[in-house]
């Protein structure tokens, strides 16, 4: 329970900060730190859920009510956000923030995978052309890389580079930095001659000292997957806090979605049968690894002929046309044929052995570099680890794929199981995948039941004024503690909404499309900046092809250079007083930061709802109507209207902003689901467009 002695030590922190940043307290702040601070002691669950509206100041509440009570708990923080522009917020402002201003002495860290890192082993080997040439896991650098690697490798010497990816001040492409990474199984640890430099151990000895964590919910997802506690601390030592929390049932569905290429599965076998023949005469044919090729080299021809007979039944298969290069085909309430599920079924057993075998393989590695096994050319068994690391994963990966179809015969309701048809650079290929569509009982299992205490929180976790949707799609049930604290902000005052007559409706897209030209230029000259969304790549291109020349030159177009290179051009064009509209998709509604005359007009040129060909929403909505339930209700309104909100969002930024949003979608109007959407909008004052 929270004891006084924790509850003033929270209030004095609360009071020290707004002392000194001379702020004023706000009601919905001051509920979250309460509803956070007994939400984590509540023996009863530890688990609490809160809306926080734009302006609340949620991240400073759940910090002031997190802190005291982890560390009078002894217990570790880990903040974690799905967008990098929140992390770097956490990371650079509101820890800084609160630890120069209130009572509160606590450490904090920036948390990564293995990923962002470079491997030092690693990048001297793709400089070394002879290690290059034994160990067969990557092709000859080109020449472009060499000329990155050798600057990578004098800078980190010089002291000039921390060896993580976001520090590099140069570009480099991500198959190019992906050679220069490992993973769990590839790394040595302590026995790697590199040890001592590594950049990925150097920040987990950052982690392991720090009071707070800042991730991703990648990376928590992650380490959760490994079984918590490989990166960052155990879950049941960690206090969990989840900002923006809407985006976590998609990151987990992502996370736990497994695939296939049939036919680049078989081309793997081979590179590995060549591998492993290879790797066995360089260490002298020690009778361990001689065991493992022989039966590689037995087995190949009988899962070739498998995989070949896979390919040649889901080849049959009815596909949908995509585009040029991709068709799909999605089985109907994730059932897999027979014939299919049969020939799953050896394929599923031998890639678990083979798994087997290989991470034998490995341990055998380990063991020759610890001095406990005898082999030839011993040096060389650090090389090699990473190399049998990867194959292990690749076929414990390619296994999950296919025991998932081998099960899926009478159909699991709640997968989504499809295959793509798709040209890719060895020619066309196959891909089969299944995506999980409860991702709240992945969360129960690998979360909720181990974690010490959690804090889910985002401007945007209720539809139509209930938690009951997101609380089913994270697996947390009703009861668990929630509140919603609404915005401060008088939007009646500062922000006015617009539907204009129009005399197309969005569904016929060709007329919409037209329309929107026609009336875009006036909108985009009524203000110096707007923001215009898009739900389609297309109707985008479109539009800004009918632009005039003049008013084409004002916009910065997602696609013509990074999101934040857009951004910053947008705000120094602004800065120098002149007109600038940024024009995107999906990612520019969320996480962008455009306060004042950055974004004086939002733009919406259509309802956001998901595009009807994703196979996921196709299959959750199947089922959903398997069970008597009705999907553009239950998902596709909802779901719509928290998207809608947070594009709405990019228009406020603080208690005096001000400014005006156009919603070029008259089914809000007509449509009687349009009503509760604009019901569950803020208090916008309503105008004539």
């Amino acid at each position: 329970m929270l004891v006084h002695a924790l509850k003033d030590e929270i209030q004095d922190a609360y009071r020290s900060w707004l002392d000194a940043r001379g702020f004023n307290p706000r009601r919905g702040q001051r509920q979250m730190i309460a509803d956070v601070a007994t939400g984590i002691t509540d023996d009863g669950g530890r688990i609490c859920v809160i809306e926080a509206g734009t302006g609340t100041g949620k991240t400073a509440a759940y910090c002031l009510a997190v802190i005291p009570v982890a560390q009078a708990e002894g217990k570790k923080i880990v903040i974690s956000t799905a967008t990098i522009a929140l992390q770097e917020q956490v990371l650079l402002k509101d820890l800084p923030d609160l630890a120069a201003h209130t009572t509160l002495d606590f450490s904090y860290v920036l948390a990564k995978g293995r990923s962002r890192y470079v491997c030092l082993k690693r990048l001297n080997e793709a400089l070394d052309m002879d290690v290059s040439m034994v160990i067969p896991l990557f092709d000859e650098p080109r020449s472009s890389d060499v000329k990155i690697y050798e600057a990578m490798a004098t800078k980190f010497e010089r002291g000039n580079w921390d060896g993580e990816l976001e520090s590099w001040v140069g570009p480099i492409d991500p198959e190019s930095w992906r050679r220069l990474t490992t993973d769990h199984r590839g790394c040595a640890n302590n026995r790697c001659d590199y040890f001592q430099s590594c950049p990925f151990f150097r920040a987990r000895g950052e982690i392991d000292g720090a009071d707070i964590i800042v991730a991703n919910h990648d990376l928590v997802l992650a380490d959760l997957n490994l079984g918590g506690g490989v990166i960052l601390p155990q879950p049941d030592e960690t206090i969990l806090v989840l900002d923006e929390a809407h985006h976590l049932p998609q990151k987990t569905q992502q996370h736990f979605t497994l695939s296939a290429r049939v036919g680049a599965t078989g081309r793997w076998l081979e590179q590995l049968n060549t591998t492993l023949g290879t790797m066995t005469q360089h260490f002298g044919r020690p009778p361990e690894m001689l065991a493992i090729a022989q039966k590689l080299a037995v087995d190949m021809p009988v899962v070739a002929g498998l995989l070949t007979e896979l390919e040649q039944l889901i080849a049959s298969l009815s596909f949908s046309t995509q585009n040029d290069r991709k068709a799909l085909f999605r089985f109907p309430l994730g059932r897999i044929p027979e014939s299919i599920v049969e020939l799953s079924e050896p394929l599923s057993r031998y890639f678990l052995d083979l798994g087997d075998l290989l991470d034998a393989g490995h341990t055998h590695l380990q063991e020759v570099m610890d001095g406990s096994r005898n082999w030839k050319n011993t040096e060389q068994a650090e090389e090699w680890l990473p190399i049998v690391g990867f194959h292990v994963n690749r076929a414990l990966q390619t296994h999950s794929l296919f025991s998932d179809y081998a099960g899926a015969e009478l159909g699991n309701p709640l997968h989504a199981r499809w295959v793509l048809r798709q040209e890719t650079d060895a020619g066309l290929d196959l891909e089969c995948l299944s995506a999980p569509l409860d991702p709240g009982g992945i969360l129960r299992e690998i979360l909720w039941q181990k974690c010490h205490a959690a804090v889910l929180t985002s401007a945007t976790l209720c539809t139509m004024g209930s938690f009951e949707r997101f609380l089913e799609q994270v697996g947390l049930g009703t009861d668990v503690r929630n509140r919603r604290i609404e915005s401060p902000f008088e939007f009646d005052r500062i922000a006015t909404l617009a539907i204009p007559h129009m005399d197309s409706d969005p569904r016929d897209v060709v007329l919409h499309t037209e329309e929107l030209g026609q009336l875009m230029p006036q909108l985009l000259e009524s203000e110096i900046s707007a923001l215009v969304l898009f739900t389609s790549w297309r109707q985008m291109q479109a539009v800004i092809d009918a632009l005039g020349t003049s008013v084409l030159n004002n916009c910065h177009i997602q696609g013509q250079g990074s999101k934040q290179k857009l951004l910053t051009e947008h705000k120094e064009k602004i800065d120098e007083g002149g007109p600038s509209y940024l024009f995107g998709l999906a990612s520019f509604a969320e996480g962008v930061d455009l306060p004042d005359d950055y974004c004086r007009h939002v733009i919406i040129a259509k309802l956001p709802f998901s595009v009807p060909d994703d196979p996921i929403d196709q299959a959750f909505a199947e089922w959903l109507v398997s069970e008597g339930r009705n999907p553009f209700v239950e998902v596709s309104v909802p779901d719509a209207t928290l998207k809608l909100i947070q594009a709405c969002g990019r228009l406020i930024r603080h208690e005096e902003d001000g400014g005006r949003i156009t919603i070029l979608d008259r089914r809000l109007l007509t449509r009687a689901y349009g009503r509760s959407i604009i019901e569950s909008l803020p208090p916008y004052r309503r105008v004539d467009a």
